[in-house]
């Protein structure tokens, strides 16, 4: 088990149809890269994508809820999540990390 940190998790599942899938991941792609990687309180994201072609997942970290929160009010990302939004519906949850679990490696010789 590992130390549990105070920051918060967004989890972002997106319903997008097949045919838009690559096009939704480049345009989280360039929010995330252009504008959210640079917000106070970013920890990181990483991105998924279904292999059915119908999701795509953002999670992400952050240090506080303010600060997730302050990046939503900042206008700069704006065009490209309208842009998601245009294509995609979605279904966020904010989370606290409660535990992690890593491989057991005591028993091993």
């Amino acid at each position: 088990m590992r130390e549990v940190s105070p920051a918060i998790v967004l989890i972002n599942v997106f319903t997008v149809d097949p045919a838009n899938q690559q096009r939704l991941i480049e345009v989280l792609t360039a929010a995330t890269e252009t504008t959210v990687n640079r917000a106070d309180g970013f920890i990181s994201a990483t991105l998924h994508r279904s292999l059915d072609g119908t999701k795509v997942t953002m999670y992400a970290q952050w240090r506080s809820m303010a600060d997730y929160q302050a990046m939503r009010e900042d206008p700069a990302p704006r065009r490209f999540f309208e842009e998601a939004l245009s294509m995609a519906t979605f279904d966020p949850g904010i989370y606290e990390v409660v535990r992690t679990f890593v491989p057991d490696t005591e028993g091993e010789d």
